[in-house]
Order: structure tokens, then C-alpha cells, then sequence
């Protein structure tokens, strides 16, 4: 058989108008049963609806919709790192479920993109297709993918992050809150306190925290719930983790809690995952929790393998920050302005801190 015959006799695709003509009405209403944008009868819906069944019609192409539009119907979601780890943060997964139900009303999916890209290789975001971008954070190599939306003329909200004037940013009171908590192991009477932090910058050094490194730190939420700290105890003891994660807070706690003669009574966390690891490493010391350590967290998540503690920590609204983000992506889409919001965060007693003992 030649190619032209064989071309010949492949079955042609049925098109909305094959549709139109077999159910009896214009293309103009069977294109309207699809889309959905007016109202038809009920009896017309069907018709319709059943010549598509019979010609194994399936609806419009949606890559020629997308042209028409001139829109993809997908919003770039840039998160820091690998993919693979995001979501081992419990945070992530209430603040994306967010994201998703403030993009509902476009019917807008979601692509996620990492901001390093591999060695030789342009980041994925200078030629993905979509109509908008969500930076979580904006320091570092965030603030490369930052340029690109903006050299392409892409729609950017930030979340937790400095973008700039111009950029809506969707903020937490990370100062004020990392304060409230320091207060809250302040007037409890502890006078020796350490803190664990989140990554100081893209490089994920673990260590103490020394001048020198913050002035080269560039991760904004990890230098506010620092400085909320600082502003409660000026001179605390801070160290580094690589990551948000239980293995870097029994790290952490194991180096900060190793030497007797400079124990701290208190440690106090950047996020509930570190705290649960510096937890593990004062257990596995032979200290027990609080009457000799007070441990305090940030997030207020669910967080398994504490044994029958209940965490003091700062509950901070995951959803409510992610749904923000994507009513912001929303308006723009629509051609509306969008705005800049501020969230607050909510103290929660635990079992986790109580007064030094002596």
C-alpha cells in the first residue's frame, strides 16, 4: 500500500460541525454545549451531546482553544531546591491546596518548576507555557526566575519573599510572631536559649550562625524569625540547618546540646519539623522534655515520632496564604489589579516548654 493511500483510508476526526449537523442545530449552539458560556435547553444538550457520543467526538482541541485565547491555562509554581523534597514539608501541601482553590474561578492547572536548573541547562521557566508565575520566596537563585517572568511579561505573585515594588507579595508577621514565641520562653524564666534556623541562603550550610554570614544570608524568612528572636534575645546562639526537616533538627540539637558546661535550658525552632528533630537528639542525650529542655516550634503542623508531646509553636495559615496567592494570579488574569497581604500568625501552648528546673 502507498503512503497516500494509507493516508486515504485513516477515519477523519470528527469535527463540531459533523457534531452541529447530526444533532440538527448550528455549530454556533453545539459549540456553546461545550463551552459551556450560555445556557441552552435541556433537550438541546442532549441531542448534542449524544451525536458527539455516536461520532466519537470528545470536544474542542484544546491546544487550539489555548491559541485562541492566546492563554495556556497553566500557572508556573517556582519552588526552591528539588522537587522531590518539597513536599516532605508538611507546610507545602496546605499552602498549594490553597493555590489551587484561589486559581478555581480560570480553571487554571498548575506546573512546578524548580529555580536551580542543572549544569549547562537554562531554567526551565524562559520557555515554559504559562500565563503566570508563583515564586514561594524570592531570594537567591528565586530572584533569577523573578527576571525571567519579567523580561517575559508574565503575571508574578510572591509568597513570602521581597520581589520589589510593583509585585504583589503575600507576607506572614514572621518577626512579630518568632517574638511572641521568645516571650513566651522569656517570661517562663529561661535565660540560656539557642535557636535552630532554617537555610540561611541557597547553599544550605549547616553551622553557627556568625555576622559574616548573615550579612551574606539572602532567605527573608529565615533572617525575620532570626531577628524576632534577637529582638527578645540579643545575644542568642543560632546554628543553621540544611533543610526543614527532622534529620537536620536532631543534627542541630545534637551540636547544640553536646557539651553540658553550654547547654541551653531552651531551644526555640524556625519550623515544627526542626523542632521535632531537636526533640529526638535531647532524648537520645538523656534529657527530658521540658523539664530539662523547653522546645518550641513554628508552623503548627501535625508532626508524628514526639511521643505524647504536643509542640508549643506558632500556627501560621499554610491555606490561607496559598488560596491569596492565587486570587492575586486570578486578578491579573482578568485584567484587575492585585494586591499585596499581610497574614498573621497564632501562639499555641504545648507541653513542649515549661520553667527551667533549679
Amino acid at each position: 500500500m502507498t503512503p497516500s493511500a494509507a493516508s486515504s483510508s485513516t477515519p477523519r476526526r470528527a469535527t463540531l460541525a459533523d457534531v452541529a449537523s447530526a444533532a440538527g442545530v448550528s455549530t454556533s449552539t453545539a459549540s456553546v454545549v461545550f463551552s459551556g458560556a450560555t445556557k441552552v435547553s435541556d433537550s438541546t444538550r442532549e441531542r448534542v451531546l449524544a451525536a458527539a457520543a455516536d461520532l466519537g467526538y470528545a470536544g474542542p482541541d484544546p491546544r487550539a482553544a489555548s491559541l485562541r485565547r492566546g492563554r495556556s491555562g497553566i500557572v508556573a509554581v517556582v519552588l526552591e531546591g528539588q522537587l522531590r523534597t518539597a513536599f516532605l514539608d508538611p507546610v507545602t501541601i496546605p499552602m498549594m491546596d490553597g493555590l489551587t482553590d484561589g486559581l478555581a474561578s480560570l480553571g487554571a492547572g498548575v506546573l512546578l518548576l524548580r529555580d536551580e536548573p542543572g549544569e549547562g541547562e537554562v531554567s526551565a521557566l524562559t520557555t515554559a507555557p504559562v500565563d503566570a508565575v508563583v515564586l514561594i520566596g524570592c531570594s537567591g537563585r528565586a530572584r533569577a526566575s523573578l527576571e525571567i517572568a519579567r523580561v517575559r511579561g508574565l503575571p508574578v505573585v510572591v509568597i513570602e519573599g521581597d520581589a520589589g515594588e510593583g509585585i504583589p507579595q503575600i507576607t506572614l508577621d514572621n518577626r512579630e510572631a518568632a517574638a511572641e514565641v521568645a516571650r513566651h520562653v522569656r517570661d517562663l524564666g529561661h535565660e540560656r536559649v539557642a535557636a535552630v534556623t532554617l537555610p540561611l541562603d541557597s547553599d544550605r550550610v549547616r553551622g553557627r550562625i556568625t555576622e559574616e554570614r548573615l550579612e551574606r544570608a539572602t532567605i527573608d524568612v529565615t533572617l525575620e524569625r532570626l531577628a524576632g528572636l534577637r529582638d527578645v534575645y540579643p545575644e542568642v546562639i543560632a546554628v543553621s540547618a540544611g533543610s526543614s526537616s527532622i534529620d537536620d533538627g536532631v543534627i542541630a540539637g545534637r551540636a547544640l546540646l553536646s557539651d553540658p558546661a553550654t547547654r541551653p535550658t531552651a531551644i526555640l525552632a524556625q519550623s515544627d519539623l526542626l523542632a521535632a528533630g531537636v526533640i529526638r537528639a535531647a532524648e537520645d542525650l538523656g534529657l527530658r522534655v521540658p523539664d530539662d529542655l523547653s522546645v518550641a516550634g513554628f508552623d503548627g503542623i501535625r508532626v508524628d515520632g514526639i511521643g505524647p508531646h504536643m509542640l508549643t509553636t506558632m500556627v501560621q495559615p499554610a491555606f490561607e496564604k496559598g488560596r491569596a496567592a492565587g486570587e492575586q494570579v486570578a486578578r491579573m488574569l482578568r485584567g484587575e489589579l492585585a494586591s499585596s497581604l499581610h497574614f498573621t500568625c497564632r501562639f499555641r501552648a504545648g507541653t513542649t516548654t515549661a520553667a527551667p528546673l533549679g
